[in-house]
Formats: C-alpha cells, structure tokens, sequence
C-alpha cells in the first residue's frame, strides 16, 4: 500500500498538468499539433490569450518575449497579462485599449512595461485579436511588443530601413496582402471581462519619465510581426477545418433588412436564403425557418456567411461554376449538388438560384432555394421546381413591393457595386 501510495500523482501536480494541457489545447484543437513549433521560429516579442477561459489566461509566450522581459514562459502561462503591469497607468492609453477591446479591433499604443526585475521599459503595444473566419468569434488575441527606442538616442541618427526585414523574410507570401475568408456574422460569445481585459493589457507607465513616441520602422515591425503569426495560425487551423483570420468579415456594414421584409419574408414555407448580391462574397442576409431546420444552423450562425458554408467533401466545383457564371449574366439556374449540415451530415440538395430585383430593375438579392430530394415533402400537388419557384415569385412580390415604398433595407454600409464571385475554400 505505501509504494501504491507513493506512486500516486499528487493532487496538485495532476491539476497542474490538467491546466497545462488545457492551455495548450487553446491552440493544438483549433491550429493543429505543430502550431507551437511553428511560432516559436518566429522573430519577435509576443503572446496570446485566450478569452475563452476564465481569467483570459496567457496560452502562448514567444522566445523574444522572454529575453525582453525576463520571465520564462513557464512563468507567464495561465497567467493573466497583467503580469507587466507597474505602477502606474497612462488613462489616455487605458481608454483607447478599452475602445479597441470593446471594438474587437486592432489597436496600437505606445506604454510602459515592466520587466520581471521591476525595470520599467517603453513597447509599442499593438493588440489585435484573432477571428474565427466564418462566425466571426474571437478566439484569440494576439498582442506584439516592440522596443522602443530613446527618440534622444535616436536624433541625428539614420532611420533603421531593415527593422522589419528579419519578420518579413520568415513570413510567406501571402502574410503580406489581405486575405479573403468567408463573411461572417458576429454571434459568437467569448468569456471577456472588458474591465479586466482593459487592465491586462492596459501596462503601466511612470509620470516620472518623459513618454515616448514610436517611429514609423516601429509601428511597421509590430504590425509585420503581426501579420506573420496570423498567418501562421491561418495556415496552421487549415489542417484542423477551422480557418482563423486577422480580420473579421461580419455583419457590421451589411445592411439589416426592414422589419417589414422580414415580416413578409417569414410568411414562406420553404427552405431558402437571400444573400446581398452587391457586397463582397455575397452575404446571406435571411435565411428561413424551413432552412434552418433543414441545415441545423441558427439564424445568428448563418447570418453573414457565405452559401458555401454548407459546402463539403464531395460538392461540385463545376456546379458553383455555373452558379457563377448565371449570377454574374442575372439569370436562374437550377443545380443537383450536395450540401452539408452543421452536424456533418450530407443531403442530396437541389438547389435553385435565381435573382431578385428591386423596383427600378436593379438585382438586390439572390435567392437560394434548397430542397432535401431524399426527404419527404407536402408539395400541395406540385412538383419540386414549382415548390421552389413559388418562394421565388414569393420574395420577388415582397421585395418589389418594399423597395418602391423605400422599406427595403436599413443601410448600414457601403455596397460594392462589383460582381461578387463565389469562391470554394
């Protein structure tokens, strides 16, 4: 019995290494395995968060954050970032963190830090958070910490032209241009404490000490830096099916559809989905009930998201290639493909696009009729295509009839006038 009991694990040592696999689960589930190695051939000061957990724990700590502060990354993870703070705090600095927090946006400032000694030294602080691509949540926030140097110690001297040539050379090409990733709606609820996110990433400043200003190289170098880890997560959450973006392409711009349309459009017993035909990608902007029950999505999940959302292994290329193609010369057509549920699950899905044009002629909407073939359906009499085409003569009656009132959206956007071509991930 005592070698049993002297074999045991203690206590606190195995809900140690629960909250440590837990930590690192923040980024192999959603990044993959090799997500860790990858970061840490990165260049740069830098750690994510995760506002998931409670407490909005630090889940990475990067080599350059170690020599610049002097804690090892044992020492920071599972704790919360306010591990930097000193004693005092630049107000100014705290409201702008708290806007871009509360924006879900990126944000630089320049504030103190303070080593694990308790020296106290200027970064160029640049927060940004980290976007499930499709449902628009954050999964993450990233926040880079770059020097900055005496603007004393800087005069006279030659601007640094290759701050950023180190984290541009680790970086891939498609680091360095924006990339396109499914809109999405911003649904997703994170466990965020925005006074308490406001502190930790809020550091401290001295009044003793003259604040300092970053130059351009700098504020360069944090964003190149960032635009390298983001990459790096994207092309690492491919392997898992979960494509994470810097940017979020959400519901914020897409205009909201009047109460009225909504209204009418809910009268529609089949299953469909209308998508804004002149923003980018195409948003779905209403989906029914008969849809939503036929795919498994809410309404807050769907919203946003482009119609490949239901794509999956098996669903045709060249039938989005005839889709695009009649989208772009605004006529109907009608497709066999198959289409996937939330849960995973595939059906046989004849779908049925077609465009909706407001008053004046001009197309506002696609309408996207799905039908499960295999399942069993009260069409009144009528065969499927008439099923399907009597909520398109639906949804054109109601548009119409609304847009010449001038009850057709509340514009909350910019439309872009382009041609919006469906792309498959």
């Amino acid at each position: 019995m005592a070698t049993s009991g002297a074999a045991e694990a203690d206590p606190v040592e195995r809900d140690d290494d629960h909250h440590q696999r837990r930590l690192a689960s923040s980024l192999t589930a959603r990044y993959s395995d090799w997500v860790l190695e990858a970061l840490d051939e990165l260049p740069g000061s830098f750690l994510l968060t995760d506002p998931a957990l409670a407490g909005h724990p630090i889940v990475y700590a990067s080599r350059g954050l170690a020599a610049l502060t002097g804690y090892a990354r044992r020492e920071v993870l599972g704790r919360s970032a306010r591990v930097f703070q000193g004693a005092a705090t630049d107000r100014a600095a705290v409201a702008g963190l708290r806007e871009a927090v509360r924006a879900q946006r990126a944000h630089q400032v320049a504030i103190l830090n303070y080593r694990r000694d308790g020296s106290p030294h200027w970064v160029l602080l640049h927060l940004a958070p980290v976007f499930h691509a499709r449902d628009g949540s954050v999964l993450h926030f990233l926040a880079v910490q770059v020097p900055i140097d005496d603007a004393r110690r800087r005069a006279g001297a030659p601007p640094c032209r290759g701050a950023q040539g180190p984290v541009l050379a680790a970086c891939r090409e498609e680091a360095r241009v924006d990339e396109d990733f499914p809109c999405a709606s911003s649904s997703g609820k994170v466990f965020v404490d925005i006074e308490l996110l406001t502190r930790e990433f809020a550091v401290t400043g001295l009044e003793a000490e003259e604040p300092r200003v970053a130059s351009d190289s700098e504020k360069e170098k944090a964003i190149s830096t960032a635009n390298c880890i983001v990459s790096a997560l994207n092309r690492y959450s491919k392997l898992t099916g979960l494509v994470v973006s810097g940017k979020r392409c959400d519901s914020v711009g897409i205009p909201a559809l009047s109460s009225s349309l909504n209204l009418s459009l809910g009268r529609i017993k089949q299953s469909f989905v209308l998508t804004h035909s002149s923003l980018p990608d195409m948003p779905i902007i209403y989906a029914s009930d008969a849809f939503l029950s036929l795919t498994g999505y809410s309404r807050e999940e769907i919203s946003g998201c482009n119609c490949r959302v239901l794509n999956g292994p098996g669903t045709s290329l060249e039938a989005f290639e005839e889709i695009n193609q009649h989208i772009c010369s605004e006529q109907a057509c009608t497709v066999d493909l198959l289409s996937y549920r939330k849960d995973g699950s595939s059906f046989c899905d004849l779908l049925h696009v077609s465009p909706i044009r407001d008053a004046s002629g001009k197309v506002a909407f696609h309408i996207w009729a799905h039908l499960d073939v295999a399942a069993k359906h009260d069409f009144n009499g009528l065969t499927p295509d008439v099923w399907q085409l009597g909520a398109v003569g639906a949804v054109r009656v109601a548009v119409r009839g609304l847009s010449a009132s001038g009850s057709l959206l509340r514009p909350s956007g910019r439309p872009n006038s382009d041609c919006s071509l469906l792309t498959i991930s």
